[in-house]
């Protein structure tokens, strides 16, 4: 093979001449095509999240006061307000207005790594000895993304179509949301410590136990590669060439297929659930004598609605300026930046839409944990 020819894997060769030196331009290749992933990575979140929450922190530094109202009061539709229209269209105006950039990101950081990464080299990344293991390598992967559910998801399908463990998939998209560094120094600063302390603990528990719970009752629905899957050769197996060259190729291929398969799905359920949000987030003054019934509402509406990131803060803050008990406002801690049914339906067919029931009724649950925690430790009135 010619030096040079951008190949990045080949079926193997003869020691020394032409063959070792075609290995040591795969090596270079693959190298050159390593860091131009990495520097789409940096480029597309430092724009879409690193840039504008440095701004958003030294803005709260400074202040000390969380300036925006809910998501959820969009185009002033109430709790409890029927489903309507308006209330569909202002909610995904507002937040489609707020996450643009990020999906943006997410998909272009996604497509190249499709078109950059060989899938043997994420598989072999996230494949670890144990389960556990490689959720929390992935979790660690996903920190410094601090993209929300529903735009780490591309990523997560992504991850899943070059060759990871559901279950490092899982806790890639969990983590990202849920142990957000951003998010963490934000509610630091403008809410009660014990709301931080209840967001790193139980988040912990949901990014390593969740995963390892779903896929696990999942059942194979979670263990192999879904549909839009592509299935790895065993390590025997004579491999195809991957040409450097075809890069920009796939890279469109694979903006054009997430943007078709992913994007219209997504939006359509954002509508769906900003025309129903009065009925799903129903937690109000009117609810202060709900006592556990609250708190199941906050579990499962917190999975179900979709916010932007940080989008719980403001939630929170006005719930507690109503009385909400410190209780349902744990269990929304958790559950609502955790997962959504609009991410929950982009990522059902790469993981398996039993893993992904699973994972929202464990996510669920633990909204409860985070629910008792935080009323075990007290919380004071921000």
């Amino acid at each position: 093979m010619p030096a040079g020819s951008g190949v990045l894997a080949t079926a193997g060769g003869p020691p020394g001449g032409r063959g070792a030196a075609g290995r040591g331009a795969t090596r270079g290749a693959m190298v050159g095509a390593a860091v131009l992933f990495f520097a789409v990575a940096v480029a597309g979140v430092t724009w879409a999240k690193w840039d504008p929450y440095a701004h958003k922190l030294a803005t709260l530094v400074g202040s000390h006061l969380w300036k925006g109202s809910s998501i959820l009061t969009a185009g002033g539709v109430a709790a409890t307000s029927g489903p309507s229209w308006h209330a569909a269209w202002s909610f995904t105006v507002a937040y489609g207005t707020d996450i643009w950039v990020a999906l943006v990101a997410a998909i272009g950081i996604s497509a190249a790594m499709e078109a950059l990464i060989p899938p043997g080299r994420v598989a072999g990344l996230l494949d670890r000895r144990t389960t556990v293991a490689g959720t929390i390598v992935a979790g660690l992967c996903a920190v410094p993304a601090m993209m929300c559910t529903c735009c780490s998801a591309p990523l997560t399908v992504t991850l899943r179509r070059n060759g990871a463990p559901a279950a490092s998939a899982l806790g890639w998209w969990l983590a990202n949301p849920v142990l957000n560094p951003a998010v963490l120094a934000f509610m630091a600063i403008v809410a009660p410590w014990q709301w931080v302390l209840t967001r790193i603990v139980v988040g912990m528990v949901v990014v390593v136990a969740v995963p390892l719970v779903a896929t696990r009752l999942g059942g194979p629905d979670g263990d192999r590669s879904a549909a839009t899957s592509r299935p790895l050769e065993p390590a025997t197996a004579k491999v195809e060439p991957f040409d450097l060259g075809h890069a920009p190729v796939r890279f469109v291929k694979a903006v054009g297929r997430l943007g078709i398969t992913l994007v219209p799905e997504y939006f359509a359920v954002v509508l769906l659930i900003g025309a129903f949000r009065g009925w799903l987030a129903p937690l109000g003054a009117d609810t202060l004598h709900w006592g556990f019934l609250a708190v199941l509402v906050a579990a499962v509406a917190g999975v179900l609605i979709v916010i932007p990131t940080a989008g719980e803060i403001p939630v929170l803050l006005g719930l507690a300026a109503l009385g909400v008990a410190p209780a349902a406002l744990g269990a929304l801690l958790i559950t609502l930046p955790a997962i959504s049914l609009p991410s929950m339906a982009m990522v059902g067919r790469a993981l398996g839409w039993r893993t992904v029931a699973v994972t929202a009724a464990s996510v669920a649950v633990l909204g409860l944990v985070g629910g008792g925690f935080l009323a075990a430790i007290g919380s004071p009135h921000p």
